[in-house]
């Protein structure tokens, strides 16, 4: 169920009935403040000077035409010409009553699914995840649930940093320690202390530095041996990466890892094309493009080096042959990147030069998704404190020690199988969703006070509220999946719930379409205090209410509850009965 596009059809239709040229939209969108009614439709003010009217009297012939008889209690002009829509509380209860046993919650599938590609994550295999990781992992698990959920045909990427001069280093070093009968695995149980050795050993050791660099060469041109060992390599590194994926409820899984080694065999053909083109030229021994579409403010062309002097190639060339990959094999429509706002200028080259090329079709749509930075209470990015990164293992370790402390204080009567798992829930959530529900493009403060509270905008609060829902159906001995289609919203606490429900389809269409899942978060808190306040108003369990407005109630609470899980899970945090 979507009320805006059923609005917004039978306003367009009323528009073009009353002589407004197809081109100019309904404007519809939910009301901003109380009295205003429940929608607003906006069309009138933009296409009255097209048809050489006042909006008023436009508005008032577009009035004239909307028929939203069964679905409208009122319909009225407001000010200059806004439409104010006051929808039917019969018609709302009928929609409510259509989505109760609805898992879906009425949202149907697109009609026109697209191929979406998703980046993400994108981890250096030659060092642990770290909290600089965390943002793009999350944010970007949560638009690819988000578009599942609407029916789209996703298809993650995770672009591991698995190639490049520092790989001989790498390998030079696990080939020296499995020497001494050390085992891959345990030679690389700890990735930060493992580069950290070899590369003291690099910068101290002129023998062994060579034969890194002898690596790799032979790395690059297919040298069985050391192939093996950096396959050895690339399989620890990516089970350390596993083990952080399970941790997090995040998608990705090896079979989605397509790192910059699997793009090796395409970049001299890259720079070639470029070179035929006529659009790669030499500049003191490199290949470069240089883009008049990106110049600075004197002119200056944007310079992007495709190979360097000595012939090796770029994060340039490499993104080039990932792009036309994803455009013809993979046969996406949209492309969506999620990468932090410092590689902004990088994207927007990248991307300029792909359409250039004629690499990406214009039809496909190239998106990058840039976000901000994870503050220390400093305002500083967030580190430890001897000043190094922060270990995302350590922190999801330490959100879920903190949660457990809090839970056995809160709620001593769970067993200990329900602490652990509400400790893991809630712990792991707190980090999601603190991250989740600040703006994308904004830095935030990294805070186990605020993250960790069960008051506010906060994961474990939306827990919390949903466990409350489910313990109404405990204490009521009610199964919530048999109940029957027997809602009726008589007041305004039921009404505004029952909206605001009803307005999950929207949520998400925004969400998906602007890649911003702190919308998703804001309308679950909002929903959540609805419910609290329809809780307070409209008793439910009370001897005094009657069997048909308990019945009423709590399907309310049902789809408030389903609602609740459903959005939760979109942005990859679990919920639990009990807490």
């Amino acid at each position: 169920m979507n009320i805006r596009d059923l609005l917004s059809d039978k306003v367009q239709q009323a528009m073009l009935a009353a002589g407004v040229p197809a081109e100019y939209g309904p404007a519809v969108a939910p009301a901003k403040k109380a009295g205003f009614g429940d929608y607003q439709a906006n069309g009138a003010m933009a296409a009255a000077k097209a048809v050489k009217s006042n909006p008023r009297e436009l508005a008032q012939k577009i009035l004239d035409n909307l028929d939203l008889s069964g679905i409208a209690d009122k319909v009225e002009i407001a000010g200059p010409g806004f439409i104010n829509i006051h929808l039917s509380q019969a018609w709302l209860s009928e929609q409510a009553n259509n989505i109760l046993q609805d898992e879906r919650l009425g949202i149907t599938a697109e009609a026109a699914p697209q191929t979406v590609v998703v980046d993400y994550s994108s981890p250096n295999l030659a060092k642990e995840m770290h909290v600089g990781h965390l943002r793009s992992t999350i944010i970007g698990d949560a638009l690819v649930r988000t578009l599942e959920f609407q029916g789209h045909k996703v298809v993650r990427q995770n672009h591991v940093g698995d190639w490049g001069t520092q790989f001989g280093m790498l390998i030079a070093e696990l080939e020296e320690q499995m020497d001494d009968g050390d085992e891959a695995e345990f030679a690389l149980k700890d990735l930060e202390v493992f580069y950290q050795q070899a590369k003291r050993h690099f910068d101290h050791d002129e023998a062994f530095a060579n034969r890194a660099r002898d690596y790799v060469v032979k790395l690059q041109s297919g040298d069985e041996r050391v192939l093996a060992l950096w396959e050895q390599f690339k399989k620890v590194s990516l089970h350390h990466s596993e083990e952080i994926y399970e941790q997090l409820n995040v998608t990705l899984t090896t079979a989605d890892v397509r790192g910059e080694s699997a793009y090796n065999d395409d970049l001299a053909k890259v720079v070639a094309e470029l070179q035929e083109q006529g659009l790669a030229v030499e500049d003191q021994g490199a290949q470069v493009v240089f883009l008049e579409e990106l110049a600075d403010k004197e002119g200056n062309p944007s310079p992007v080096i495709v190979q360097k002097q000595g012939g090796g190639f770029l994060y340039a060339t490499s993104d080039l042959a990932a792009l036309r990959y994803r455009a013809n094999v993979l046969q996406a429509d949209r492309i969506m990147y999620f990468i932090d706002a410092r590689q902004s200028l990088h994207m927007n080259q990248v991307f300029t030069l792909a359409r250039k090329a004629g690499f990406v079709p214009a039809q496909i749509s190239l998106e990058h998704h840039p976000f901000g930075t994870m503050m220390g209470a400093d305002g500083k990015p967030f580190k430890t404190r001897s000043g190094g990164t922060v270990k995302l293992a350590e922190l999801l370790d330490e959100a879920v020690d903190r949660a457990a402390a809090l839970i056995a204080e809160k709620e001593p009567e769970l067993t200990e199988e329900e602490k652990v798992e509400v400790a893991q829930k809630v712990g792991i959530g707190a980090v999601k969703y603190a991250d989740l529900s600040k703006t994308r493009t904004n830095d935030y403060v990294f805070s186990w006070a605020s993250m960790l509270s069960f008051e506010g905008n906060t994961a474990p609060y939306l827990q919390y509220a949903y466990t409350r829902i489910q313990s109404i159906f405990r204490r009521a001995q009610i199964e919530p999946a048999q109940l029957p289609a027997a809602i009726t919203a008589t007041t305004p606490e039921e009404t505004a719930l029952i909206l605001k429900q009803l307005q999950f389809s929207e949520v998400l269409q925004q969400v998906s379409r602007e890649a911003l899942p702190h919308v998703l978060c804001t309308y679950l808190y909002d929903l959540a205090a609805l419910f609290m306040r329809f809780y307070e108003a409209c008793p439910i369990l009370k001897d005094d209410v009657d069997a048909d407005t308990r019945q009423s109630r709590m399907g309310i609470a049902r789809i408030t509850a389903q609602t609740m899980k459903t959005g939760l899970g979109l942005l990859g945090i679990e919920t639990m009965e009990k807490m």
